[in-house]
């Protein structure tokens, strides 16, 4: 980044998210279709940008969380299939309609409201089975339920699916009884109905690294095609970060032995110390409780970062390091011959990765790279 003006960016590399496009496609079965996750702003790379690099690779699918996220699509001139894993009012059938989007059916009585609004138009659905997420779907056993909704006039019944709670475990038993549970539930709904499913799935990220045998006719990676893994396991998947946090230097300060740093004074120098005052903070999405537990890069050092983060800047040690304002700090990401991993920074703040790329404010700019 030359613009000096910016004060935190994400840099998004488009090289490393080809790379796991077709990594993760080398390991699916023949004709599996690729369905990438762009939910949650593609979480927080970029949607827009991410669904043109699928559209240009090949990928089959998208999926979104919700009507207003598949529209922005659109509007941004996608072009390629959009489903909506989340449920929208009947209000805005005909919306779906005329966008072309494909909508998750959870119960019987959102498709008979789905079916009375269309009027006369046609909408494609995907049936969602809850095989022990304890989430949406209808019940294994609701094969009339599930039957009818597919018979409904304007409702095209496309596909069906299920989401596993554990796929990210190796070996867990409770996978492949979900497994078990959809395959004998569109078995039994498919002869109910009279007519097939064109598309069937369920692998998510962790399914496609630890149960390969879930593919079936799609996958929806989500995860992995932004570089991560959700677990220890990595299924023979080599994958990329795409996403790189950087923020610039605003100031470096000479502190003496005692004197404290920052909100609430939980950090005392106890040598003289400089210390470099970085442009990014909670309201970037660098999370509040990280605070004097992480590492950053600072010319290709790791730096400890001191003291409570702030909401618009953070603190670091850089009395050993050579630093000045404008110095580049990688949050998370590789910066010369080290990096700092999400993983890493997961782990210290106790949650999982996918909090903290979500976490990235809008506010943050997005440079797409390659």
């Amino acid at each position: 980044m030359t613009d000096t003006s910016k004060r935190a960016w994400v840099e998004i590399d488009l090289s490393a998210l080809e790379h796991n496009y077709k990594e993760i496609r080398s390991h699916l079965p023949a004709g599996c279709r690729f369905l990438g996750v762009v939910k949650a702003d593609a979480y927080s790379h970029g949607a827009l940008a991410v669904s043109r690099e699928l559209e240009r690779l090949g990928a089959d699918y998208l999926a979104v969380a919700c009507l207003d996220e598949a529209a922005a699509l659109r509007a941004g001139g996608i072009k390629m299939p959009v489903l909506i894993l989340g449920t929208t009012p009947a209000e805005y059938a005909r919306e779906l309609a005329q966008l072309g989007i494909t909508q998750t059916v959870c119960s019987l009585d959102q498709a008979r409201e789905l079916s009375a609004a269309l009027g006369g138009m046609d909408l494609k659905v995907h049936i969602k089975i809850d095989t022990g997420m304890g989430r949406l779907g209808f019940r294994p056993e609701d094969t009339d339920a599930m039957a009818e909704a597919m018979r409904l006039p304007g409702l095209r019944a496309e596909g069906v699916f299920t989401h596993f709670a554990v796929s990210d475990e190796f070996g867990d038993p409770f996978t492949r009884l979900q497994f078990e549970r959809f395959l004998s539930a569109v078995e039994a709904v498919e002869r109910a109905a009279g007519q097939t499913f064109d598309i069937r799935h369920c692998a998510n990220t962790g399914a496609v690294i630890n149960y390969r045998q879930t593919c079936l006719d799609m996958v929806r990676p989500g995860l992995a095609l932004y570089g991560h893994y959700p677990a220890a396991e990595r299924g023979g998947l080599d994958l990329r970060p795409v996403m790189s946090f950087r923020a610039r230097v605003s100031a470096v300060q000479e502190h003496l032995p005692g004197e404290t740093i920052s909100y609430g004074r939980t950090f005392t120098a106890d040598r003289p110390m400089r210390v470099a005052v970085v442009g990014a903070g909670y309201a970037d999405g660098l999370h509040r409780a990280l605070s004097g537990r992480m590492d950053m890069l600072i010319n290709g050092r790791r730096v400890r970062q001191i003291g409570r983060i702030c909401m618009d800047m953070c603190m670091a040690d850089v009395t050993d390091v050579p630093c000045a304002p404008g110095d580049v700090a990688t949050i998370f990401g590789s910066g010369g011959d080290a990096s700092v991993s999400v993983d890493e920074l997961a782990a210290l703040a106790g949650t999982i990765s996918y909090e903290l790329l979500c976490a990235i404010s809008p506010r943050v700019p997005r440079v797409y790279i390659r």
